[in-house]
C-alpha cells in the first residue's frame, strides 16, 4: 500500500508478472500452470458444461431425502485423510449404509471405530481392498505428497478418485497428471462443513466436475450414485468447470477469509454498543479464525486468482484512504491557508515579469474545541400531558422526519426547521415546519434537537438565534460522533441552556420494523439542578425507553473509543468491499453474503457520513492505520511463505551444500587451533 507520511512502511505492491510464463520452475510446477505434457493425456468424458444447479426439493416424508434423488446403492469408498473432515463426511456415509475404509497417517482407529469405520494404517492393505472411491480429503498443501505415496497399481483399474478441495483446477491438473488414464475423476467441493453444516446440509452447496468418467453404464452409474449421497441430503448441486469454480470462490472465499483474518488481527471485541453490521464481522471473525492459517494459504497458493483479489483488495483500501486524506487535505488547505493565499496572489498580480515581493501575512489558527449503566426510566403506557414535550427538530431529513413519527405518534407537540423546504413531509406526519429559524425558536420549543449532518453540525448551531428561546433550553444532538457535538455545544451555548448528547444506534432501515431491544446511547454533559430540568431530560429519554429501545448512559469519550473500533471499522470495510464491486455468486457460502450484507448497508450512507465518522472521532485515525497494519501484516505471512517455499525449491540444494561446507570449515578450523602445530612457543 502506499502509505502516507506519519504511517509504518509497508510491502511493496506484488505484481501478477511472477506468475507468467516464463515462471521459475517451481511455479510451473504448480499445478493450475498447465506445462506438464501430461495433463494433455486423451480423456473419456470431460466436462465443460455451462452451470447447471440441481435444487433438490425434499420428500414430505423425509427430511434428507429428496424425491427425485436417485435410489442408493452401497459403495464402497475409501477415505484417505481421515482428520476432522474426513471423519465428518464418513458419518454420514455410513448412515446412508456405504461400507468406509479410512487410512490417514496419525491413527485414528479408535475414532473410525466409533464410527463403523475399518481403519488401515497402511495404505497397501487399504488399497488391496478394492475400494469402488478413494475419496480425498487431505489438506491442499499435503494431496500431492499423499496421492505419490497411495500404491495405485493395486487398486482395481477404472477406480473413481474423488477430491474434496476448497480449491479445484489444482486437484483437476494434479489427479490428471498423478493418475493412470483408467481411472476416473471428479472434482468436489461441499461447499460445507463441520461447522456449517451440523444440523443438516439441506441447500448448501455442492460444486462438482465430472473431469473424466469411463463410457462403460456401470462406471456411470457410480458416479451418479456418489454424487446421489450428496443430493439424498437435500444439497443444491451444481455443475460447473473447475476453472469456473476457482474464479467464483477468489471473490467470495477467499475475500471472505482474507476479511476475516484482517479483522481478527485488530482484536476486535463486542462493545455495549455493538450495531448489527459490527455484529456480523464478529460472526465472521469467529467462523474464519477456527480455520488453519495452512488451509488459507492453499486457498492463495493453488487458486491463481487469489493473488489478483489480493491485489485489488490493497488497491481499494488505498483508494478509500486517499478520498478521506484528499478531502482531509483540502479542509486544511481552505481553514489555514485559504487567506494568506488570497492575500499572496494580490501581491503577485502587482507586479510585472515575474517581479517578486515578500511579504507578511499572519497565520489563521483554528481554536482548539475544548461506566456505561442500563437507563431506568419511567415507561409509561400513554404518555400524560405532564410529560408531553415541545421538540424542535432542527435538520428534517431522513433522520429527522424517522424521529419526527415517534414522537408525534407518542403525542409529543413537533416542530421543524430544514434549509430545504419540507413542508408537505411535515403535513403528513402532523408537524408544523418553519422556513426561518427565528420563527421556530419564537415558538419557544422545551427541546432543541439537532438531526443534521457532522460537517454541517457546527454552521447550523451558529446560525440558531439563541437569544429567541427561552433560557435553560435542552440542546439534543443525535451525531454518530459524541465528542465533537460535545465540545460544540460546551464552547457556543449559553452557560444556562441544558445539554444531552445521543446517539441513537439504528436508522430508517434498521429501526423500519420498531426499535425494541436497539441500543440508544446518552451522556447526560449538562442538566440543571431544577427539578423540571431534570424532570424534562427525562422525558425525554423516556420517548425512546417507551419503544423498548437499549438504554446505555457513558461518556461521549467513551462512545468515541467504543465506535472506532466497531462503527468506523464496519463502515471502512463494507466501503472497501464496494469498491471491488462484489457480486452474487451461484455459490454463496454464508460468510460470503455477510460481506454482501455489509456491503449494501453501508453503501446507502453518504460519503459526508463516513467521513464524518473519520474527521470528527479521535480514534478513528489510529483504527485505520491499525487496519493497514493487519492487511500488511498478513501480506508478509502470505508471501513471506510464498517465499520460503521458492527459496527452498530454487536454491534448498545449493544452501544445504553452503551449511555442510561451512560445517565443516569450523570443523577443522576447531581442530586445527586444538593440534600441537597451532601452538606457538614464545
Amino acid at each position: 500500500m502506499i502509505t502516507h507520511p506519519c504511517f509504518h512502511p509497508s510491502l511493496s505492491k506484488p505484481s501478477l508478472s511472477f506468475l507468467s510464463s516464463s515462471s521459475p520452475p517451481f511455479l510451473q510446477h504448480l499445478s493450475f500452470l498447465p506445462t506438464s505434457p501430461s495433463i494433455t493425456k486423451p480423456v473419456f468424458v470431460h466436462s465443460v458444461k455451462p452451470l447447471h444447479v440441481k435444487c433438490s426439493s425434499t420428500n414430505p416424508t423425509s427430511q434428507s431425502h429428496p424425491d427425485h434423488a436417485p435410489p442408493i446403492s452401497t459403495l464402497k469408498i475409501a477415505i484417505i485423510g481421515f482428520g476432522n473432515y474426513g471423519q465428518f463426511l464418513a458419518k454420514t456415509l455410513v448412515s446412508q449404509g456405504h461400507i468406509v475404509l479410512a487410512h490417514s497417517r496419525s491413527v485414528y482407529s479408535h475414532v473410525a471405530k466409533k464410527l463403523g469405520v475399518s481403519f488401515f494404517l497402511n495404505p497397501h492393505d487399504l488399497c488391496e481392498q478394492h475400494p469402488e472411491v478413494i475419496l480425498l480429503c487431505t489438506s491442499i498443501i499435503s494431496t500431492e505428497q499423499v496421492l505419490k505415496t497411495l500404491p495405485l497399481q493395486r487398486l482395481k483399474r477404472s477406480t473413481l478418485f474423488v477430491d474434496v478441495l476448497s480449491v479445484k483446477e489444482f486437484a483437476r491438473n494434479l489427479l490428471l497428471d498423478a493418475l493412470p488414464l483408467d481411472f476416473d475423476i471428479i472434482c468436489s467441493h461441499p461447499m460445507f462443513g463441520p461447522q456449517s453444516a451440523k444440523q443438516s446440509w439441506k441447500d448448501l452447496f455442492f460444486v462438482y466436475e465430472k473431469v473424466r468418467i469411463g463410457n462403460e453404464s456401470s462406471r456411470v452409474q457410480r458416479c451418479e450414485q456418489f454424487l446421489g449421497i450428496f443430493q439424498s441430503e437435500g444439497c443444491k448441486m451444481v455443475e460447473m468447470s473447475c476453472q469456473e469454480h476457482d474464479k467464483l470462490a477468489a471473490g467470495s472465499q477467499f475475500m471472505t477469509h482474507t476479511v476475516g483474518r484482517v479483522l481478527d488481527m485488530l482484536g476486535l471485541e463486542s462493545t455495549p454498543i455493538n450495531t448489527k453490521g459490527y455484529e456480523t464481522l464478529l460472526d465472521l471473525v469467529e467462523n474464519t479464525c477456527r480455520d488453519s492459517f495452512d488451509l488459507y494459504y492453499g486457498l492463495f497458493l493453488y487458486n491463481k486468482s487469489a493473488l489478483e483479489m489480493v491485489e485489488r483488495l490493497d488497491l481499494a483500501f488505498d483508494a478509500l484512504r486517499n478520498e478521506l486524506f484528499g478531502r482531509l487535505h483540502h479542509v486544511v488547505r481552505k481553514q489555514f491557508f485559504e487567506n494568506g493565499e488570497k492575500v499572496k496572489s494580490v501581491h503577485d498580480s502587482s507586479y510585472q515579469n515575474g517581479a517578486a515581493s515578500a511579504f507578511s501575512s499572519n497565520a489563521l489558527r483554528s481554536q482548539d474545541v475544548t461506566i456505561p449503566y442500563e437507563f431506568k426510566g419511567k415507561i409509561l403506557e400513554s404518555v400524560d400531558d405532564s410529560s408531553k414535550l415541545k421538540v424542535a427538530i432542527v435538520g428534517f431529513g431522513n433522520f429527522g422526519q424517522f424521529l419526527a413519527k415517534t414522537l408525534a405518534r407518542q403525542g409529543h407537540s413537533v416542530l421543524a426547521y430544514s434549509r430545504t423546504d419540507y413542508r408537505d413531509a411535515a403535513q403528513k406526519l402532523g408537524v408544523s415546519f418553519f422556513s426561518d429559524a427565528n420563527d421556530l425558536c419564537e415558538e419557544h420549543p422545551e427541546v432543541i434537537l439537532l438531526c443534521t449532518s457532522i460537517l454541517s453540525t457546527e454552521k447550523v448551531l451558529k446560525s440558531l438565534p439563541f437569544q429567541r428561546l427561552k433560557r435553560s433550553t435542552l440542546f439534543v444532538d443525535v451525531l454518530s460522533v459524541k465528542e465533537f457535538p460535545r465540545n460544540l455545544f460546551l464552547q457556543h451555548l449559553p452557560p444556562e441552556f441544558d445539554i444531552l448528547c445521543t446517539h441513537p444506534m439504528f436508522g430508517p432501515e434498521s429501526g423500519k420494523n420498531g426499535w425494541n431491544e436497539l441500543p440508544f446511547v446518552f451522556d447526560k454533559v449538562r442538566v440543571g439542578n431544577d427539578e423540571r430540568r431534570v424532570a424534562r431530560c427525562n422525558s425525554f429519554l423516556d420517548i425512546f425507553a417507551r419503544e423498548g429501545c437499549r438504554m446505555v448512559e457513558m461518556t461521549c469519550a467513551e462512545h468515541d473509543w467504543h465506535a472506532a473500533g466497531s462503527q468506523f471499522i464496519t463502515h471502512t470495510m463494507g466501503r472497501v468491499l464496494e469498491k471491488l464491486q462484489l457480486e452474487s455468486t451461484p455459490i454463496n457460502t454464508k460468510g460470503y453474503e455477510t460481506l454482501l450484507k455489509l456491503v449494501e448497508n453501508t453503501a446507502g450512507d453518504s460519503f459526508e457520513l463516513y467521513y464524518g465518522l473519520f474527521m470528527y472521532n479521535v480514534n478513528a485515525m489510529e483504527q485505520l492505520e491499525r487496519m493497514d497494519f493487519a492487511f500488511e501484516s498478513l501480506k508478509k505471512q502470505l508471501f513471506g511463505r510464498l517465499h520460503g517455499v521458492l527459496r527452498k525449491e530454487l536454491f534448498g540444494d545449493s544452501e544445504k551444500l553452503e551449511v555442510l561446507q561451512e560445517k565443516s570449515v569450523r570443523k577443522n578450523g576447531a581442530a586445527l587451533s586444538s593440534s600441537p602445530e597451532s601452538v606457538k612457543i614464545s
